[in-house]
């Protein structure tokens, strides 16, 4: 380990620092352990205090460290070899990272990316299916919250959607060797996503190459940044082999960002939008389907699509309290269909008898009709009720029934 750091960091004055607090852990028997994840823990502690860099780890890894020493014994190129095998298999697994996509309401496309992976001719078609389906939105999320990094090469080709080709989005810089140039590319199967609303979901887990993205979007005005502060580890980091089983990462490189003039390492990315993280998927649909509603240049039966979603999902992110109390006049048969109080909710019995759940949707009393696609809502005038349907311009309104 000592070793690597010695030849490779990207920081050398820090270097010593990094060596001493290695050597007086050996001295100290404080890594005089048997448990390999508590000495991998102990490491990771001491390298990164001594360095301050979130790239500086020791993981206990068996399979990685078997494929690595292969590597190195064949002769291996690192895109061919066991290691990147192995790497290849477990992309595979996770869908090269696209873990999720979904049509939220008023067609805002969803994309969830827990990891980075990239794999030469496998990863760039999962990619083009995925940017297939965000293109058919009329805004983009892309949720990067819990997302630790990855690969470069995933990110330049994400970024590249939403850019022209060939601009320079980054440029990494090496101890004795020539700063290298990351482009963005020409060619695209999928086409670009440039100008369409996009909004990324971030928090404190969101590291390196995830950060990265997050970065560039800011920086180049891309689209908004919605959640918390992410990690703020930067630098480029490769993986070397220790006995009997570990993998060491190492920073050997950093990244210059042609906008800001630096990079996010120490002190993380900032959230255009500062929410509990929990709350970013909500406060993003809320934000996107403002933005959309206010577009002069859209198709009317667009803009009641994005007017008719932004209720339910500002009831998500502010749910709208109502006392038991106040539903009770509501209770009644309405020609054929029912209202009854359930549990302390209201309960909607339409015509075949089928109960769904009423949901409060909005302070001026419209309630959400579960089981419908979020296509029905409910709302008590007087003595009526009133039904308006998503696709209707006029709610429909039914008398309550008399009683004899």
């Amino acid at each position: 380990m000592i070793r690597t750091i010695q030849a490779d960091y990207v920081f050398p004055d820090r270097t010593p620092a990094l060596v001493d607090r290695l050597n007086r852990g050996l001295v100290s028997d404080r890594y005089n352990i048997t448990d390999p994840w508590t000495f991998a823990a102990r490491v990771t502690e001491d390298l990164r205090e001594a360095s301050q860099d979130k790239h500086m780890y020791l993981d206990y890894a068996p399979q990685d460290y078997a494929a690595a020493v292969a590597d190195e014994r064949n002769g291996a190129l690192t895109e061919t070899g066991e290691l990147a095998a192995l790497h290849a298999r477990q992309a595979a697994r996770t869908h090269h990272g696209l873990a999720d996509m979904s049509i939220l309401p008023g067609n805002i496309r969803y994309l969830k990316i827990t990891g980075f992976e990239w794999v030469d001719d496998q990863t760039g078609a999962a990619y083009d299916d995925a940017m297939r389906f965000l293109r058919g939105g009329d805004a983009v999320i892309v949720d990067l919250r819990g997302n630790g990094g990855g690969s470069h090469a995933a990110v330049r080709y994400l970024l590249s959607h939403f850019m022209d080709g060939d601009q320079l989005d980054m440029t990494f810089l090496q101890q004795g060797t020539a700063p290298e140039q990351s482009r963005t590319l020409d060619y695209l199967p999928a086409g670009r996503l440039k100008g369409k609303p996009l909004f990324v979901l971030i928090d404190s887990r969101v590291g390196s190459a995830a950060e990265a993205f997050a970065y560039d979007v800011q920086q180049f005005k891309l689209g908004t940044l919605i959640g918390e502060k992410t990690a703020g580890a930067a630098n480029n980091n490769s993986f070397t082999p220790v006995a009997p089983g570990f993998m060491l990462s190492a920073s050997f490189g950093r990244p210059v960002h042609p906008v800001s003039g630096g990079n996010w390492e120490g002190v993380g990315v900032q959230p255009d939008v500062p929410v509990d993280p929990v709350q970013a998927l909500p406060t993003a649909e809320v934000v996107a389907l403002k933005t959309l509603v206010t577009r002069t240049d859209a198709d009317p039966g667009d803009l009641a699509e994005w007017a008719w979603a932004l209720p339910i999902v500002e009831a998500q992110l502010h749910p709208v309290p109502v006392p038991q109390a106040n539903l009770v006049p509501f209770a009644g048969q309405y020609g054929e269909r029912k209202i009854a109080i359930e549990s302390g909710k209201l309960v909607f019995s339409d015509r075949d008898g089928v109960a769904h759940r009423l949901a409060p949707l909005t302070n001026d009393g419209w309630f959400n009709v579960e089981g419908y696609d979020d296509q029905l809502r409910i709302r008590f005038i007087r003595d009526a009720m009133e039904m308006q349907w998503s696709d209707e311009p006029y709610p429909t309104t039914v008398p309550r029934n008399v009683e004899q």
